[in-house]
């Protein structure tokens, strides 16, 4: 088929995707009631058609799955019915923790995004968590509209803290300078938290006196558009619900690339660090992340980091937040180049910070360039794939989204030189304009 030909098709079959309804169902219920259906996070309640559900029991994530609701049947009863059948059986992680878990900060990253700033933050109030502080960093604002949503609804509740230099990176680095928590927790500006994130990331920090690093479950809030549907189609954000602990001491056995693979530990929107620890490393690389020359990258430069330094890092499912997916095409593009630059890129800054990983990386190069050909793979099935399975990548990802990602592949190394130039030139200009 001609490239023209295909390229039509590839669109053909992105503008066929339809909308798919987003729910939880809990298999428990409350005190011995039957299941319990809800929508999503502020979405309609649930009717026929297809529909994305979190499955729980108890009230904690353990798996999702695709349904179709025929039209007038009882929703509750046809999901309960799939759920029961594919997610009852399914372990529900305990710690066995007991008494308060840290004293935590939270930082969000914004900029110029007031209208879902506030919808995040009135998640992150709703915390569970018994003792914790929120700091926003307003990123390079270009106007006052974030200060002033701080002043007039959270001012009591929410510190605010403005970073004028561009880069999610130096935004996160002046959060966590300015934070007062044990445990330092991230998330963006697009999600609305569980009830019980807060207590289930930090949780484990209490039980491991060596643990660095915690990430949670990431899913979307929305799947309303073709690019939400084929993004989470092709894996979303999630990394499963298997909890899992990434021990230095003990690497790995079915991951022959750790640490250097650390798009499998987590996202950026879910992640949190001991403060002292990520201070001890110096934070994120300044260089990297959205909105630098190098596109993303910074968070998986933390995690890389905290575990070279020899800390355990844990992946946690129970620990939840819903993400607003971008919405168009055009969005796709973006995303698919930007996680093709920023892999390399936070590449290219483990080892300039950290030239004693050299040898390692080397030694797993070869594994490494066969990953990145897996990773970036093209998937075709008719209509686009549907979203449901996390712990797998046998998705559809159309061509022109896998060769951006390897473009961006090859970008990445020169995006975090450029980003270095410009970061320097940025601190060297307020500097002088300071004096």
């Amino acid at each position: 088929m001609a490239r023209s030909s295909r390229a039509r098709e590839e669109i053909r079959r992105f503008l066929d995707i339809g909308a798919v309804q987003v729910a939880e169902l809990d298999l428990d219920g409350l005190e011995g009631e039957e299941a319990v259906l809800r929508p999503g996070p502020g979405g309609p309640p649930v009717t026929h058609g297809e529909v994305f559900v979190l499955v729980r029991r108890g009230g904690r994530p353990v798996g999702t799955l695709l349904g179709r609701v025929p039209e007038g049947a009882d929703a509750r009863g046809v999901l309960e019915g799939r759920a029961r059948a594919e997610c009852a059986a399914r372990d529900v992680e305990d710690f066995g923790f007991a008494g308060e878990p840290p004293y935590t900060s939270v930082v969000v990253a914004t900029r110029e995004r007031a209208g879902q700033l506030a919808r995040a933050l009135d998640s992150l109030l709703a915390q569970d968590h018994p003792r914790f502080e929120i700091v926003v960093v307003d990123n390079a604002p270009v106007t006052d509209e974030t200060r002033e949503l701080i002043e007039r609804k959270y001012a009591e509740r929410v510190r605010y803290v403005c970073e004028r230099v561009p880069g999610l990176a130096v935004a996160h680095n002046a959060g966590l300078a300015s934070v007062r928590g044990e445990v330092v927790a991230f998330t963006d500006d697009d999600v609305v938290a569980d009830p019980r994130w807060l207590t289930e990331l930090t949780a484990p920090f209490a039980a491991d006196a060596a643990l660095g690093c915690a990430t949670g479950l990431i899913l979307p809030a929305r799947l309303t558009t073709p690019a939400q549907v084929l993004l989470e189609s092709h894996g979303g954000f999630a990394k499963g619900f298997t909890p899992r602990t990434y021990d230095p001491a003990r690497p790995p056995g079915d991951e022959p690339l750790f640490p250097f693979t650390a798009g499998r530990f987590g996202s950026g929107a879910n992640m949190a660090f001991r403060t002292a620890v990520l201070r001890s490393v110096g934070g994120f690389d300044p260089a990297t992340g959205a909105g630098t020359a190098a596109r993303g990258g910074d968070d998986l430069y933390g995690f890389v980091r905290v575990l070279a330094q020899g800390h355990r890092l844990r992946y946690t499912p129970s620990a939840l937040v819903w993400h607003h997916h971008r919405e168009t095409w055009r969005d796709l593009e973006t995303q698919a180049y930007g996680y093709g630059a920023g892999l390399t890129a936070y590449l290219t800054a483990v080892l300039v910070n950290r030239p004693a990983l050299l040898p390692a990386f080397l030694a797993r190069l070869p594994r490494g360039l066969a990953h990145a050909r897996t990773l970036t793979a093209v998937r075709e099935t008719d209509g686009g794939g549907a979203p449901g399975d996390h712990d797998v990548r046998t998705h559809p990802w159309p061509r022109r989204l896998s060769r951006l990602q390897r473009r961006g592949m090859l970008y990445g190394p020169v995006g975090y030189v450029r980003a270095r130039r410009a970061l320097r030139a940025t601190v060297g200009a307020t500097v002088r304009g300071a004096r």
